[in-house]
């Protein structure tokens, strides 16, 4: 059975993790406004990951006879100044998610939720390949910018081929 402050945290995660969905499909609409369908695909998918990082949370909790709890999840933001301004959004959106993330952990230790904190330690290494990831576009969107900006098509038909796969931590649910 999975005690009372740890399925605390882990329902606010799937909150977390929902509003993470909200934001990139938020992301996904202001791109494609822009013309840029590559780079509103990589969100999309994004959004579809996060779903399944909720959902990942959600099982768990079933499994361990906890009660999961669904709260309102807050509207994202709607606008960036660019598609840098965006990504770095998505940094420090990773970031926190990260913290929170860590915070969970440190809970299910501090009450001896060995099952969960094992379970949690598949999200700490996905968190990894998402700031990783964040980073690496950001890096490749200052190029972009120093480049007189005429990149931002390339890496556009670049984000276009990202493809949804679905999580490790839902695929055998």
């Amino acid at each position: 059975m999975m005690k009372e402050a740890v399925a605390r945290e882990m329902n606010s995660q799937i909150n977390r993790e929902l509003f993470s969905a909200y934001l990139y499909l938020s992301m996904a609409a202001w791109f494609e406004g822009k013309g840029l369908s590559g780079f509103s695909n990589w969100m999309r998918v994004q959004a579809q990951e996060e779903r399944d990082h909720a959902m990942g949370f959600f099982y768990h909790m079933l499994e361990r006879g906890a009660a999961v709890s669904l709260e309102a999840i807050a509207k994202p933001d709607v606008e960036w100044a660019s598609p840098l301004a965006a990504f770095e959004a998505v940094q420090t959106h990773e970031r926190f998610i990260s913290a929170s993330i860590d915070h969970l952990l440190e809970t299910a230790q501090s009450e001896r939720d060995h099952a969960t904190a094992n379970y949690i330690q598949w999200y700490v290494a996905e968190q990894v390949e998402e700031e990783a990831n964040a980073e690496a576009l950001i890096q490749q969107l200052h190029l972009v910018d120093k480049s007189g900006g005429g990149g931002i098509f390339m890496m556009d038909r670049e984000l276009a081929a990202r493809v949804y796969v679905q999580a490790a931590i839902v695929a055998g649910k």
